[in-house]
């Protein structure tokens, strides 16, 4: 509250000051505006670009792979260091427990990453029991 210093009436004001709130305000979303965009779930991953790709579902039950460019395994986020050997099991358990509607494997591989790399991890993931793979893209920004 402010005190009305000149004039005839003196007395407070009852008007709320909301300049110190809109500043506040404006900061945070220059602050969300910012960190969003570098907020990737999952591994860092440079993804290949594609005009026809479509959102992936971001549920509790997807199962995500990520391959780097130097052949590091991902199972979601976490990295499997025994590469495939280790992976097939964990990968077979978690395509287990989705839905039979729903057996599908979202693969995020780098785009320098050689294609025949690419397919083995498919393949394995096919023996693993997914019906489908996926592949994630980034979408190209058409110009």
């Amino acid at each position: 509250m402010a005190m009305n210093v000149g004039g005839k009436k003196g007395g407070a004001i009852a008007d709320i000051n909301v300049t110190p709130m809109a500043d506040i305000m404006i900061v945070l979303l220059i602050i969300f505006m910012v960190i969003t965009p570098l907020l990737q779930k999952g591994v860092n991953v440079t993804l290949p670009k594609a005009a026809n790709s479509k959102e992936k579902p971001d549920t509790q039950n997807t199962v995500v792979v990520a391959v780097t460019k130097d052949l590091t395994l991902y199972l979601g986020s976490k990295p499997q260091p025994g590469g495939e050997a280790e992976l097939a099991p964990r990968l077979r358990e978690m395509i287990d427990a989705l839905p039979d509607t729903d057996k599908v494997v979202y693969l995020k591989a780098d785009v320098e990453l050689p294609y025949s790399d690419v397919m083995r991890v498919m393949e394995m993931c096919r023996k693993a029991g997914a019906e489908e793979v996926a592949l994630i893209a980034e979408k190209k920004v058409q110009s």
